[in-house]
């Protein structure tokens, strides 16, 4: 499958009916391991999870050059498509979509920093034109902060900023609308309404419903950020904890690297 071609099927895993659940990788053994299952039709990258594997903290901290290394490794090996945690686009949006392209990227977050709208629009716009001009119908989520940094506002000034923002990046090309946040079937739904049916993207919290319901709801898509990484992690701890207190490895383990 050529790029453009996996691209595009990107594309439409994201407005299918169907919800598509990305479970989010670090690096390249963890993105085989989740590409192995029967069940993954695509990858997602988290750049939180990337940069504290080099030891860097998250918002951009980590060159650009080791983060879209890693995101090309990871697509280089995997045969489903990849979409990569871009965060802000670090600086140039359009030229580190390019890049990503180069790397056999299909798509990517883009988080919009509650920045002014029109500044955020001409971000989504930027992407779109690098991507034609590679000639990748990339599939852009866009990303808007509007609850992750819309803490101190009511909730309803919340939906409306997301569902403002969502439909003027859609209007500039973007394929989903990422709206992560830890809210409940009410938030969703209006989300949805305003936004559309197949548009709306979410995060796995707490809170948020689980993915049979989001799929009624006419979610599009579903990532998990961090979280698989620190599920990981926290298995790690506790089996060293469980070997420092004298057991033993348990049988059964599957050699996955």
């Amino acid at each position: 499958m050529t790029l453009a071609e996996s691209a595009a099927e990107l594309r439409r895993l994201h407005t299918a009916p169907e919800l598509l659940q990305v479970v989010n990788v670090w690096d390249v053994v963890s993105a085989t391991a989740v590409a192995a299952l029967p069940q993954t039709r695509a990858i997602a990258t988290a750049s939180h999870s990337i940069a504290a594997s080099f030891g860097y903290p998250d918002g951009e901290q980590i060159p650009i050059e080791l983060m879209l290394d890693m995101c090309g490794r990871i697509a280089r090996a995997v045969d489903v498509p990849v979409s990569a945690d871009l965060e802000a686009g670090y600086g140039d949006v359009g030229e580190t979509v390019r890049r990503a392209i180069g790397e056999g990227i299909a798509g990517a977050n883009l988080e919009d920093e509650l920045k002014p709208l029109a500044e955020s629009v001409a971000a989504v716009r930027a992407v779109v034109a690098a991507a034609d001009s590679e000639g990748v119908p990339f599939a852009l989520n866009a990303r808007t902060d509007a609850f992750l940094r819309g803490h101190e506002r009511p909730l309803e000034v919340n939906i409306a900023d997301a569902i403002e923002r969502g439909l003027a990046y859609l209007d500039a090309g973007a394929t989903c609308v990422f709206v992560p946040g830890n809210f409940g079937d009410d938030v969703v739904e209006e989300l949805v309404a305003g936004i559309g049916r197949h548009r709306v993207s979410v995060i796995g919290l707490p809170d948020v419903p689980a993915p049979a319901r989001l799929e009624e709801l006419g979610v599009a898509r579903i990532s998990y950020g961090p979280s698989t990484q620190r599920i990981a992690l926290g298995a790690l701890q506790d089996a060293a904890t469980e070997l420092y207190a004298g057991g033993v490895p348990p049988r059964g383990i599957r050699p996955l690297n």
